[in-house]
């Protein structure tokens, strides 16, 4: 069984992209992240003329989560139980579902913006919600993973020159202690091969080339439960799928279980 994950930074933008990759990679299961659209303008249809299912928690031109599933979609739940909102609303930022013997979330963690900003404090609460949220799961006998783009670089070498971030967000103390204490429900960080250097980054700044020159971060993570990480094969990053036109700034991540 092939899971991945990937924030495709718009769906509209990215569609003949994200089916392509759909059609050659042989995905069972994709969570995605950044739909930036509504529900009731997802490609239902394309992704069904493919053999997806889909379940989609978004709500206009920002978040929005989704998963899209060949293998069965059962038992979805949109949003995050506790959400401690922001600015007086939720944002469409989880989503849950059982694809065949394997549940998943698909979450886009609150960015955060800078660290004396509100959002950052919702950012941290909002991991607090996620962890009394998946705890259950995390604990069960089956394969189960929180996927999706964390918006925390684990640690110094998940990044590309930490120095370069000092006293922004992604690296703080804080966001990696909320990062650590999701770990404790009982998660695993899969952490997934490089197909080139010799670290697996996931998000690369359209900015000043940070591509070409590998100025890249690792936040776009699979956290699985026992059951899940002793069945994992394989975990790589699809660089090849940042490179080009109209390409997102994250790649996918892939994992293969032998379930």
């Amino acid at each position: 069984m092939r899971i991945a994950t990937w924030n495709v930074n718009s769906i509209t933008a990215r569609l003949p992209r994200l089916l392509a990759w759909l059609e050659s990679s042989g995905t069972d299961v994709l969570c995605l992240q950044e739909a930036k659209l509504a529900e009731e303008q997802f490609p239902f249809d394309d992704l069904r003329d493919l053999g997806y299912e889909a379940a989609v928690n978004a709500t206009g031109r920002w978040n929005g989560v989704a998963v899209l599933s060949r293998v069965g979609l059962k038992e979805v739940v949109k949003g995050l139980p506790g959400d401690p909102g922001y600015d007086g609303s939720e944002e469409p930022r989880a989503i849950s579902a059982t694809c065949g013997p394997v549940r998943v979330w698909s979450v886009y963690v609150p960015n955060g913006r800078e660290v004396d900003h509100p959002h950052y404090a919702y950012k941290l609460q909002w991991f607090e919600a996620l962890k009394a949220a998946v705890a259950g799961d995390a604990a069960g006998s089956r394969p189960f993973a929180v996927l999706g783009d964390y918006n925390v670089a684990p640690t110094d070498d998940d990044v590309y020159d930490v120095a370069a971030f000092e006293g922004l967000t992604h690296v703080t103390p804080a966001e990696r202690a909320a990062l650590a204490s999701l770990r404790e429900a009982g998660l695993s960080d899969v952490v997934p091969r490089p197909l080139k250097y010799e670290h697996p980054f996931t998000y690369w700044d359209y900015r000043q080339l940070c591509f070409p020159k590998n100025r890249g971060m690792r936040i776009d993570l699979v956290y699985g439960n026992a059951p899940f990480a002793k069945s994992v094969t394989d975990a790589y990053v699809d660089r090849e799928e940042r490179k080009g036109k109209g390409a997102s700034d994250h790649a996918p991540v892939v994992v293969d279980l032998d379930v």
